[in-house]
């Protein structure tokens, strides 16, 4: 189950599935680039991969095909909900890899953040022109606790790279800042609704207390943004691995992530991680829930639900 499942929407296609025509994207469409980031160059040691300011570009051409298909967009997109999840990987795939990058010679932590949040602000207010009118900006995970930087840097049992997890924090606090700043503009703040996903605290909330997280499969009843009900068996027991990944090789299962052929361990939904970088189902589904009807700390100033209703 995702965010969109609980807001009444189907799973959407990926933007490259679009490019041949006959996907319906009139019901959303997925931008998003494995390993690209905020910065053009971030993930370039990777490959191809969309950068914010390409997945903005490639929305213009989902935009013409709506054109052609309804007409008159501005009434669609008033109502059309943007999700923007972009800041981990300028951390993981540019500033922490400084044999591969220059960024952290040449910034500081905070300087490094200003940069980050410069561009996204200037990208995120071009799709506000554009004509959107809902955005949730979900904020940067602890990095310091995924299983590739606690492999690189041979960090303890049951701690977390604490400098690292620093430098999400300044990001996340001038991502919320900026959702606070748009809520309040006298042109943004007028017709728009700007939401801060806390992703950090949710997930340091898991790792630090990941038994709590239920110890036994139970029936979840959950009342859709769209009024219908959804009867969830959630078999959650508790998560009992937090600091290796579910499929990789070395410390942490951190060393080498998750390669094809590579043997996944048997019980995927008591970690935390799948792999050296991502978290499991398991993970993700709480993350969700939160998002969809959590408190003013998971989302901020509204959750997703709320927002639904607007």
């Amino acid at each position: 189950m995702n965010t969109g499942e609980l807001l009444g929407l189907p799973d959407i296609p990926a933007f490259m599935e679009t490019m041949d025509g006959g996907v319906d994207v009139l019901r959303g469409v997925n931008y998003a680039s494995a390993a690209g980031g905020i910065l053009e160059e971030t993930g370039r040691h990777l490959g191809e991969r969309f950068s914010m300011r390409r997945q903005v570009e490639n929305f213009d051409k989902t935009l013409m095909e709506i054109s052609r298909g309804i007409g008159s967009v501005t009434e669609y997109m008033a109502k059309s909900l943007v999700v923007v999840s972009l800041g981990n990987n300028d951390y993981i795939n540019n500033y922490l890899k400084p044999s591969l990058f220059l960024t952290s010679s040449i910034y500081d932590p905070p300087s490094f953040a200003d940069l980050l949040l410069s561009n996204f602000t200037s990208n995120l207010l071009e799709l506000y022109d554009k004509g959107f009118r809902k955005f949730v900006l979900a904020g940067v995970g602890p990095l310091g606790c995924i299983p590739d930087q606690l492999a690189a840097r041979a960090v303890p049992p049951g701690q977390c790279v604490e400098a690292v997890n620093e430098m999400a924090e300044l990001f996340n606090n001038r991502l919320k800042s900026l959702v606070d700043r748009l809520n309040s503009d006298n042109k943004t703040g007028r017709d728009a609704i700007f939401v801060y996903g806390n992703t950090y605290g949710a997930a340091v909330d898991i790792l630090t207390n990941p038994i709590d997280y239920g110890q036994v499969p139970h029936l979840t009843t959950i009342r859709t943004a769209c009024s219908y009900v959804l009867h969830c068996q959630v078999y959650v027991i508790g998560f009992e691995v937090t600091d290796r990944g579910c499929c990789g090789v070395g410390r942490n299962g951190g060393e080498i992530t998750c390669l094809p052929l590579a043997v996944p361990c048997a019980f995927r939904d008591r970690h935390v991680f799948w792999d050296a970088f991502h978290p499991t189902q398991a993970f993700n589904l709480i993350i969700a829930l939160r998002a969809f009807n959590g408190s003013k700390s998971d989302c901020y100033p509204i959750n997703l639900l709320q927002m639904s209703r607007l």
